[in-house]
């Protein structure tokens, strides 16, 4: 499914700039690596959740357009509130359809395991995603892996991953995604289960409301330098016009 969505050039700047686009169901963003220029846009919301909940999710490749061009892109990150899970601001990157990018992709399982069929353990997920270099038609929504063959304590590491086509493998050969563990002993859950309770005990909700306050005010904080940083790019680029 090709996605094209359409964007607007950002003029006004500053977080109460960017809440009065949050509550129009706007999302402040900034499109980087356009002919070097890095360039404020805002974004529908409902497009960016329409591309989020796509198969391909975040390493979609989509058109965005803004007054007479039009680009490829992708989601480079996403910032979100840390107590609501609003999205706050997005960063987008442009793409070349000619050239290779790294990108990481999610692994899934394909099949079950003989040391979780017949031997009893189970699947540890160690990894979940690797990263891979392939032009941005060739990026793969997911790879699968069979782990049928596996038994009790044996691993499956990035070295065993077979890809396709001319996609290349980038993430450290050694790096384990799965592993096949053997079932805890009952010692071992009644010790884990203690240890819970007291670490329950220990938490008090001021503690935790304290925290996430905390965290509210570093994001806000990295808002603002995010939103200082798009002011000079703006600063620089009419100095050049000039």
């Amino acid at each position: 499914m090709s996605f094209k969505i359409k964007g607007e050039k950002r003029e006004v700047f500053g977080k109460n700039a960017s809440r009065r686009l949050r509550r129009n169901g706007m999302i402040p963003v900034i499109l980087y690596g356009a002919k070097d220029v890095n360039i404020p846009l805002t974004l529908n919301k409902k497009d960016v959740f329409q591309i989020l909940r796509s198969e391909s999710g975040e390493n979609t490749v989509f058109e965005v357009s803004f007054n007479s061009e039009t680009m490829n892109a992708m989601i480079k990150d996403l910032q979100k509130n840390l107590v609501t899970d609003e999205i706050i601001h997005a960063d987008l990157i442009q793409i070349a359809l000619d050239k290779a990018i790294r990108i990481s992709v999610p692994v899934v399982t394909v099949g079950d395991a003989v040391g979780v069929k017949t031997e009893g353990g189970f699947v540890d997920f160690i990894t979940r995603e690797i990263e891979i270099e392939c032009l941005p038609k060739d990026i793969p929504e997911q790879i699968e892996i069979d782990i049928s063959e596996l038994h009790l304590r044996q691993s499956f590491k990035v070295e065993e991953v077979v890809l396709p086509g001319e996609i290349k493998l980038i993430s450290d050969p050694e790096t384990i995604l799965f592993h096949i563990e053997e079932p805890a002993k009952e010692e071992e859950i009644e010790v884990e289960e203690e240890e819970e309770e007291v670490i329950g005990e220990e938490e008090e909700p001021e503690v935790i409301k304290k925290e996430k306050l905390e965290e509210e005010e570093k994001e806000e904080k990295k808002e603002e330098a995010k939103e200082g940083e798009e002011k000079k790019e703006e600063k620089r680029k009419e100095k050049k016009k000039e």
